[in-house]
């Protein structure tokens, strides 16, 4: 059996619920019988994020891979939903899995090369807005949230949340995000989509130079994928002394790569600013983050023509 303790970080997300504990203790095991069923042979360190533990792999024919450990839930097995049709086009190969309990078999990337070792933004953006293209061109398959859903609850939710905040300003900006999502949700979409595509979620390959990691799929219009984007290494977008004119330009470049209505995009990006701002008001928050209020700015500024600079 490979020997491994638990990571700090999977104790940190599972540990405070008696299912996460149960699947803490039982991963040992399942480690050790995917090996064997699979007929693979540890080559290298376990490691873990938040919600995964990955070992890295080799497969009886030589392929280098890595097994995907994570708590099955809703969206782990939208994750597989996702990969599956996807099928590696532009983001990481399902090799294998067992849907029973959402293990996952992909092929081995660089984890020690992002997207941001790209130097210039415009070119790592550029690469970023292909991947988007290209996964946003599949339709959603059956299964998955849909935005629509999302998006109603959202607005269901807002009210409340404006109220919980103390200043005026910010409570008028989040009204205007409500009232973009307001006039777009009967049109919610039908393409899949990553939901969470930024540049630490995007890897080196040897299939291709870059590929997407991590999805979190649902079915939706390719507008409410950009946020992630356009919010990517944020402290150096405001280290740049213009944040909104950084954020206009990729803006610019992602739309015109995924041929996107640009109010529409705008819309729906006003939409993920709701969303974690719904998100941070649940977790006590009475103020709109900066981050968040530069985006609405962004975004409310309705850029329609080619930003340049």
């Amino acid at each position: 059996m490979l020997a491994f303790g638990v990571p700090d970080t999977l104790m940190a997300s599972y540990g405070g619920s008696e299912a996460g504990r149960s699947w803490i203790a039982a991963l040992p095991g399942q480690v050790a019988e995917y090996l064997e069923t699979w007929d693979l042979t540890p080559d290298g360190n376990v490691a873990a994020g938040e919600a995964s533990l990955v070992v890295p792999v080799v497969r009886a024919g030589g392929e280098r891979a890595v097994l995907r450990f994570q708590l099955p839930k809703e969206e782990t097995r939208a994750a597989l939903i996702g990969l599956w049709a996807w099928n590696g086009s532009g983001i990481v190969r399902l090799l294998d899995h067992d849907p029973a309990n959402c293990t996952m078999l992909l092929e081995r990337l660089d984890g020690s090369r992002t997207l941001t070792s790209v130097a210039d933004d415009d070119e790592a953006m550029g690469i970023l807005a292909d991947l988007l293209r290209r996964l946003t061109a599949v339709p959603a398959p059956e299964g998955l949230r849909g935005l629509g859903e999302i998006a109603a609850e959202m607005l269901d939710q807002a009210p409340q949340a404006v109220s919980a905040l103390t200043d005026p300003a910010d409570q008028r900006l989040l009204r205007s995000c409500a009232d973009a999502i307001a006039d777009l949700v009967d049109e919610p979409g039908d393409r899949l989509l990553h939901w969470d595509l930024h540049y630490g979620n995007v890897l080196a390959g040897e299939r291709e130079p870059w590929l997407a990691i991590d999805p979190e799929p649902l079915a939706g219009d390719p507008g409410f994928d950009l946020w992630p984007a356009l919010d990517s290494e944020w402290d150096a977008v405001v280290a740049t002394g213009d944040p909104i004119r950084v954020v206009h330009r990729r803006f610019d470049l992602l739309t015109e790569a995924l041929g996107l209505d640009r109010e529409r995009a705008a819309g729906w990006t006003l939409g993920r600013v709701l969303q974690n701002s719904l998100w941070d008001v649940e977790d006590g928050a009475t103020s709109l983050a900066p981050s968040h209020v530069a985006m609405a700015q962004a975004m409310l500024e309705r850029p329609t023509g080619e930003y340049s600079g």
